[in-house]
């Protein structure tokens, strides 16, 4: 995956970005990164970007910050190369066993689900070297930087 660095003016603008990710994601004639890390502060875009990949998935739930369940399972029904997807919020995490015994390994393991990981620096040890790192930065009250 190409290096990004891009300005969002605002959510719908972070939900557009998503949307493009994913599509392009889904058109590759090859194996697709599926583990994507958003690292970022409170309030920087991380679960609007999810929400953007959500919707343009066709997933109809609500997708909010999963920080008291810490993984929420989607079946994805657009056709794509993946089958669920995952949102995980390691914010409330004290170590990683903990995500661990949550079958963590087993859903990292297989390429047709699609995971995307807020607060992974709270994992970091157990994620794959594969996994896509996406950094979020709060530029001003409406603008983000998202950059890879």
């Amino acid at each position: 995956m190409k290096k990004f660095r891009v300005l969002s003016d605002s959510p719908k603008t972070t939900q557009k970005i998503a949307k493009v990710l994913i599509e392009t994601l889904c058109n590759q004639n090859y194996n697709p990164p599926h583990i994507f890390a958003l690292s970022g502060n409170l309030g920087a875009g991380k679960t609007t970007f999810v929400q953007g990949i959500a919707k343009a998935l066709k997933i109809k739930n609500k997708i909010l910050s999963p920080t008291f369940v810490i993984i929420k399972e989607f079946k994805i029904p657009k056709k794509t190369p993946f089958e669920k997807f995952y949102h995980i919020d390691c914010y409330r995490l004290e170590n990683s066993k903990e995500l661990l015994s949550l079958g963590f390994k087993e859903m990292i393991s297989n390429p047709k689900n699609l995971i995307f990981i807020e607060w992974p620096e709270k994992i970091k040890k157990i994620l794959p070297k594969k996994t896509v790192w996406l950094k979020f930065k709060v530029i001003d009250e409406n603008k983000r930087l998202i950059t890879q």
